[in-house]
C-alpha cells in the first residue's frame, strides 16, 4: 500500500515555456482537492538548495493560467551534477515534509528528478520545453505557443520581404532539434527549411532559391534552426551569390514568451493534474507523456534514453 502523500513540492527548471503556470496552477489545485498541502520552490534545483520555498494555496494560483513564463521563476542549477549538493537539496526537501515533488522542465530537469528519486524523494517531470525535444512525449508543454509566435512574426516579416523583393534568414530555437523550424517553415511558405538534422550546404540553397526566382516569386523566406549555423554567413552568402538583397532576423527569447495558446494551457493542466495522481499512488521516477492523445508515464531513465527524430517524412511533403 502506497504511503500517505501529504506534501508535495512543484518547481520549474531550466528555459521557461508558456504554460508552465498554467501546469503549476493544475498541480497545486489537484494536491489541495486531495487533502495535500503544497510547497513551490522557487527558481527551480537552485531554489531547493537554498531554501527559497513558499507555501502555496488556491489563490495563489488565481489568474495564471493565461500569463506565460512561470511565477516560481526558474534557472539552471549547474551544482546539481555533484553529489554533494543533490544530498543537501534531499536533505532540505526532507527537512520540509516533503513527500514528493513534481519537477516541470526538459531533460536536465527530469535528471535533476531522477538523482533525487535515487535518494528516496518520490519525483515526477511533466515536460515543459519549447523545443519539443523530449522523446518520451509527443508534446511539450510551450511547443505551440513558441510555433505560433514564429508564425506571427515571420509572416510579418513576408511583408516587408515583399515589398522589398528581399530573402529573409530568420533563425528559430530549437537548440539541437529542428521541429519548430521545421513546422513553421511549413506554415509560413519558407523557401528552404536548415536544421542541424538537414545540414543543407548552402550552394544547394542558392540553386533552390534561383530556380524559384525563375518561376516569378521575388521575395524568400529561410527557415534556420539555431543548431545550424549563424544566420547572419548564410544571408551574406545568398546575397552574394544571387544578387538578392539578403537579411538575417533572430527571433530569440521573443519565442519563449507571450500568452499560452488553448493547447498549451489545456495539456498543461492535464499534465499538472496526471504528475499530482502519479505522486498519490506511490509513483516515483516518472515522467508524464503525452502519445496518440493519451496520458502515459515512463521511468525517468527510459525516457532519458529514448531518441526523437526529425519528421523526414513531413520535411519531404
Amino acid at each position: 500500500m502506497a504511503k500517505q502523500v501529504k506534501t508535495i513540492g512543484v518547481l520549474t527548471s531550466g528555459g521557461d515555456a508558456p504554460g508552465m503556470n498554467a501546469a503549476i496552477r493544475a498541480v497545486v489545485r489537484t494536491a489541495i482537492s486531495k487533502g495535500m498541502k503544497v510547497k513551490g520552490i522557487m527558481r527551480g534545483y537552485a531554489g531547493l538548495l537554498q531554501e527559497e520555498i513558499v507555501d502555496m494555496s488556491s489563490t495563489d494560483v488565481s489568474n495564471i493560467i493565461f500569463r506565460g513564463g512561470t511565477i516560481l521563476y526558474t534557472a539552471r542549477c549547474m551544482e546539481f551534477y555533484e553529489a554533494s549538493y543533490r544530498e543537501k537539496a534531499f536533505h532540505n526537501a526532507k527537512e520540509i515534509g516533503l513527500d514528493g515533488l513534481v519537477v516541470i522542465g526538459g531533460d536536465g530537469s527530469y535528471r535533476g528528478a531522477g538523482y533525487l528519486s535515487e535518494l528516496g524523494l518520490p519525483c515526477i517531470g511533466v515536460p515543459g520545453t519549447i523545443d519539443n525535444d523530449i522523446a518520451s512525449t509527443e508534446y511539450t508543454i510551450g511547443y505551440d505557443t513558441a510555433m505560433n509566435t514564429v508564425v506571427e512574426c515571420v509572416d510579418k516579416l513576408n511583408n516587408t520581404c515583399q515589398s522589398h523583393e528581399r530573402c529573409s534568414v530568420v533563425e528559430v530555437m530549437g537548440r539541437h532539434a529542428g521541429h519548430i523550424a521545421l513546422n513553421t517553415g511549413i506554415a509560413t511558405g519558407a523557401v528552404q527549411i536548415i536544421t542541424e538534422e538537414i545540414p543543407t550546404p548552402i550552394d544547394d540553397v542558392v540553386e533552390n532559391i534561383k530556380k524559384i526566382r525563375e518561376s516569378g516569386k521575388d521575395h524568400f523566406i529561410v527557415i534556420v534552426s539555431e543548431g545550424y549555423g549563424n544566420p547572419v554567413e548564410i544571408a551574406t552568402q545568398i546575397q552574394e551569390k544571387t544578387g538578392i538583397d539578403s537579411r538575417a532576423t533572430i527571433l530569440g527569447h521573443v519565442q519563449r514568451g507571450g500568452n499560452p495558446t488553448l493547447k498549451d494551457r489545456v495539456n498543461a493542466t492535464r499534465m499538472g493534474y496526471y504528475a499530482v495522481k502519479l505522486l498519490e499512488e506511490g509513483k516515483t521516477n516518472r515522467v508524464v507523456a503525452l502519445q496518440q492523445g493519451n496520458l502515459v508515464d515512463y521511468d525517468i531513465q527510459e525516457a532519458l534514453r529514448m531518441k526523437k527524430p526529425l519528421d523526414m517524412d513531413l520535411y519531404n511533403m
